[in-house]
């Protein structure tokens, strides 16, 4: 996107979460020549607001001070009733399901490229740029948009993006994703921005302590669904113990387990339906492969069978070699060259090629 000849400057709408990166993505795009409206989506609120959260009354108010600072517009746009149905209904339901869903990954499709980019179009914006660490271009040959891994491999965000359309990429700016985050809190102190020493944000915002099972359980009650305490059994079905809820579980946990045999033992299994944890030993967390549905394919069309990529399995993976088995617009099978550890259900895989995001999918099992 190229800023317009004459009087006539392009509206980017930027998505403020009080944090220093959008801060700064702001502040750039002014550099560029934009009209930059600042947007801060009001998504939660409750005893789960943690001071540095992107939901916070501070992070509002720093979102604040960043526009006033800069000379743009600020809004606050309430989203709180499409965050609780598409992201922490969502949620819930993946954990009563024995799943360990990832939110921000739906937040990003649904709410902030979903709700929030609609009003940043009502505003008379072209695109909603945000503070991410990630890239998007466009290819002429293809006729399609391209997401990029960001620069700065440690902060690269693109592996939570994986859902987002090609409709959606192409209103889209990403002023960070060439940058590294020393360069960004650089620039946030010499331009004075009050954000410049604003620590990260927290992940899951809407989950108190980050006790997610609690959370749930809780969720559940107002649903008129009551956890029980169900049995811990190992991989040939011997009963060892008892756990407290299968939503306070997830793969490949050791601690808080709640059995004692004299070596390690791990989560390898959640049996909503039997209400039972199985517990094993770390090689019982080893997979060959998994299966994953549904999928966005972003870059390309679909990748093809018998196709090496590098596959990312939770966002902190530094990513591994994999082969594509199948895959189609809805679903994805894929064979690791080498076995993975705790392939957790309802978490994403990504696949790369290259600093390439050629798509994503929700993982729906593993195969041993």
């Amino acid at each position: 996107m190229k800023v317009m000849s004459g009087n006539e400057q392009p509206v980017v709408a930027v998505a403020m979460s009080g944090g220093v990166d959008s801060s700064v993505a702001a502040a750039l795009l002014l550099q560029q020549g934009y009209t930059v409206k600042g947007l801060t989506m009001r998504l939660w609120e409750g005893p789960a607001v943690h001071a540095h959260s992107c939901c916070s009354s501070d992070a509002v108010r720093d979102a604040q001070a960043v526009c006033e600072k800069l000379g743009i517009r600020h809004y606050i746009i309430d989203l709180r009733r499409e965050f609780d149905q598409e992201v922490v209904a969502n949620f819930v339901q993946e954990y009563l399901e024995g799943r360990t869903p990832n939110p921000c990954v739906r937040c990003n499709a649904f709410v902030k490229w979903g709700e929030l980019l609609r009003v940043a179009l009502a505003l008379g914006a072209t695109a909603l740029a945000t503070g991410h660490y990630a890239r998007v271009s466009f290819d002429r040959a293809t006729g399609c948009y391209l997401l990029r891994r960001g620069v700065d491999a440690h902060k690269d965000q693109s592996y939570a993006l994986w859902a987002l359309s090609q409709g959606q990429l192409a209103r889209t700016l990403f002023p960070l994703g060439g940058m590294h985050k020393k360069e960004v809190r650089q620039l946030a102190a010499t331009l004075a921005l009050p954000t410049a020493e604003r620590p990260e944000s927290q992940e899951a915002c809407f989950v108190p302590e980050g006790d997610y099972g609690a959370f749930v359980a809780e969720r559940a009650r107002q649903m008129g669904k009551y956890l029980a305490p169900g049995e811990v059994v190992d991989t040939t079905g011997t009963v060892l113990g008892e756990h407290r809820g299968y939503p306070f579980y997830t793969i490949g946990q050791r601690r808080g387990v709640g059995v004692a045999l004299g070596h390690p033992v791990y989560v390898v299994d959640i049996d909503p339906q039997q209400n039972r944890v199985q517990v094993g030993t770390a090689e019982d967390l080893m997979a060959s492969g998994l299966e994953a549905e549904p999928v966005n394919w972003v870059s390309v069309e679909c990748p093809e069978r018998g196709q090496t990529v590098t596959a990312k399995i939770r966002y902190k993976d530094p990513g591994f070699l994999a082969v594509v088995d199948y895959a189609d617009r809805e679903r994805l099978s894929l064979q690791f060259v080498k076995p993975q550890r705790a392939v957790t259900p309802g978490q994403s895989v990504v696949l790369y090629d290259g600093d390439l995001l050629i798509g994503g999918g929700v993982i729906r099992a593993s195969r041993k």
